[in-house]
């Protein structure tokens, strides 16, 4: 009887550890669409836009997107090119990981608040879409609450952001960019 207790014992450590390995072996729908984002780790230049037109939208940004954390994180840093040097404090940054079954962006805010938004890509791969989930900080000023990448090709993307000005009135702000290194 004890030989077929461990005999069993064994069976499942045997099938558990098959199993944990197949499983580690495919990556998650979010693991996927974070290996995507990282691919466009550089820096990036283009033209940006908003609807309604915003008098303080420059109308050339820098991308800077960078894998970081052991490739547990990419960093988003966008700035506006031509800005004074000495307002080095004002460009948003956002972090991209995968928490569990999902990917999640938070993006820290001009407007001092920390939006954060679950991805998924699309079903042909070129594009990672995220909606809002929560937010921590003041919303006085309003808050980020929509962000699509489309990737076009190595060297080309595109990024559409939502903000929600206070009163639930969102701007668009679209970015043509193109990879400068």
């Amino acid at each position: 009887m004890k030989s077929r207790l461990a005999l069993s014992v064994i069976c499942v450590l045997i099938a558990a550890t098959a199993f944990a390995a197949d499983t580690a072996a495919a990556p998650s729908d979010a693991q996927k669409s974070f290996d995507k984002l990282k691919t466009l780790a550089g820096s990036w230049e283009g033209h940006g836009t908003t609807v309604p037109p915003q008098p303080d939208m420059p109308d050339l940004m820098q991308v800077l997107l960078r894998v970081t954390s052991t490739g547990n994180a990419l960093m988003h840093e966008m700035k506006g090119k031509g800005k004074p040097d000495d307002r080095n404090d004002d460009d948003p940054i956002t972090m991209f990981y995968v928490d569990g079954d999902r990917l999640l962006l938070t993006h820290f805010c001009d407007a001092g608040n920390r939006p954060r938004m679950v991805g998924k890509v699309s079903p042909d791969g070129k594009t990672v879409e995220f909606d809002f989930v929560d937010v921590a900080g003041s919303t006085q000023y309003g808050h980020m609450d929509h962000a699509v990448f489309t990737i076009i090709d190595t060297n080309h993307h595109i990024e559409d952001w939502t903000y929600m000005m206070p009163g639930d009135k969102p701007v668009h702000a679209h970015m043509d960019l193109q990879r400068t290194k």
